[in-house]
């Protein structure tokens, strides 16, 4: 064989075997597939948007270096961080030929079936590249040419391609202490596009951050506010919300190992925040921090109107030799088993039927869909359920969650479907897997009768597009 086989995607993917319900899924997906993209949680670097000019680099560049989900599964398979191109925190050298780099990935490309890497991945190959060849390692140094060519046009630039992905909102994940620059030269630059920033505190309120008091001099700096006691701040975080809220936010996110909420008094608050500034904060003593924290960030919710995101239950950097060396964010962060019932008990008890309070909340903990998160959310008025996120953003993720989750909460408790993606060109096709997972549900709903056709089609609207709109009032 001197070349590798011809290649399709299926316009059936992921649809039932069954022609009954794959003739119903094609019917209620066909309308939803050409709504716009409602991106209300990612984390897009803005500089892609700020700037007209913006090139995404070679094809390494755009889609192996960047992305943790590549590179966690090459690494699984004992390839090198190194290797792959990625940067390590002291710059030693790392490998800078972009075709190797491509080779091998290609050489490695088997590793991603059935993943849904492989399914975005491919995506990305055959509809925004024209790809008609399996990547393979016979293949791979044409198609690297062949994107690059693409990424070498015009059309291929980031401003272009939003355009391109339908994209109606694309909102960011930004420090509290960011200035937001790059959302101010979009504008500024006459992007027409909505980008919006969304604020996360994570960074100052979790006492055990390893850069907790450069982060908060960061705060100070951005605020304007000297933080010399957890009343200023608190001061200073209500204030870059505000900044954040007239910069066109609309939501914050919040990521704690639990999510465990606990009132504290000004008092008790005061004494450990004295205590991390003298660094003396222990780990109790920054998980009773952090619960209080997310206390009164619902509180700030509801006097400002921002949605409160809440993504508790990973465990961070679990990979100590690899934080080292190439910091967070490395693909080696992994969940744990949490607790809902008891540990959210003291925030909806103080705003769970708060009119201007609304809550949406994620797990990495799939025991929980119908054990407390979806009776919780079928029963209290602030509080919305994110769809799968991060290892579960699958076929078979966002199966298990309709069936667990939607018996017991409804369709209209859930939140619709955020990209959470770093990786801009994945983000059609991530849509796309809710899309084509959603259709094929509620497809089996109306053959089994549960469903007519004309509410399936309503609720079909409603998870690719609807709900994202109405819980992040966009």
């Amino acid at each position: 064989m001197t070349q590798s086989p011809a290649w399709e995607l299926s316009p059936d993917r992921f649809f039932d075997p069954d022609p009954t319900v794959r003739q119903l899924a094609r019917e209620l997906y066909e309308p939803a597939s050409r709504l716009p993209l409602v991106c209300p949680h990612g984390h897009v670097d803005p500089r892609l948007l700020s700037d007209p000019a913006y090139a995404f680099g070679s094809p390494v560049d755009l889609l192996i270096i960047p992305d943790h989900y590549v590179f966690r599964m090459l690494y699984s398979q004992g390839v090198p961080l190194e290797d792959l191109g990625v940067p390590r925190l002291d710059g030693a050298p790392v490998e800078s030929d972009h075709r190797r780099i491509w080779q091998r990935f290609a050489e490695k490309f088997h590793l991603f079936q059935g993943t849904p890497t492989g399914t975005w991945l491919a995506h990305e190959l055959y509809e925004l590249f024209g790809v008609r060849r399996k990547l393979t390692a016979l293949s791979a140094q044409a198609i690297y040419d062949q994107i690059a060519g693409c990424l070498s046009q015009p059309e291929y630039r980031p401003r272009a391609l939003y355009e391109r992905f339908n994209i109606e909102t694309l909102c960011t994940t930004d420090a509290a202490w960011d200035n937001l620059e790059h959302h101010t030269a979009a504008r500024q630059s006459g992007f027409d596009g909505r980008l919006l920033p969304t604020f996360r505190p994570d960074g100052v309120v979790n006492l055990d951050d390893p850069a907790w008091r450069r982060n908060l001099s960061a705060l100070e700096a951005a605020s304007g506010i000297a933080i010399h006691d957890y009343k200023a701040f608190i001061a200073a975080l209500e204030q870059r919300r505000q900044f954040f809220k007239q910069m066109g936010a609309v939501a914050t996110d919040h990521a704690a190992l639990t999510p465990c909420t606990g009132r504290l008094s000004d008092a008790e608050a005061s004494a450990l925040f004295e205590k991390a500034l003298r660094g003396q904060a222990t780990a109790d003593d920054a998980a009773r921090f952090t619960a209080h924290m997310l206390m009164e960030m619902a509180r700030m919710s509801i006097e400002d109107g921002l949605v409160m995101q809440l993504h508790p239950g990973s465990l961070r950097n679990h990979n100590p030799s690899l934080f080292a060396n190439f910091g967070p964010d490395k693909g080696a962060d992994i969940p744990v088993q949490t607790e809902y019932t008891r540990n959210l008990k003291p925030l909806l008890d103080a705003y769970g039927a708060h009119p201007s309070f609304r809550l949406v909340l994620f797990t990495l903990d799939e025991s929980a869909y119908s054990r407390e998160r979806a009776p919780l959310a079928g029963h209290y008025p602030a509080l919305r359920l994110g769809p799968p996120w991060w290892f579960f953003d699958s076929l078979n993720g966002m199966r298990r969650y309709f069936d667990r989750v939607v018996e017991t909460a409804g369709i209209y408790n859930t939140a619709g479907f955020n990209d959470d993606t770093r990786a801009f060109c994945s983000i059609p096709a991530r849509h796309d897997v809710w899309r084509r997972a959603s259709a094929n549900w509620l497809a089996g709903l109306v053959a089994r009768h549960i469903l007519d056709l004309d509410d399936a089609h309503q609720a079909m609207h409603a998870l690719a597009y609807g709900l994202a709109k109405e819980v992040y009032r966009l």
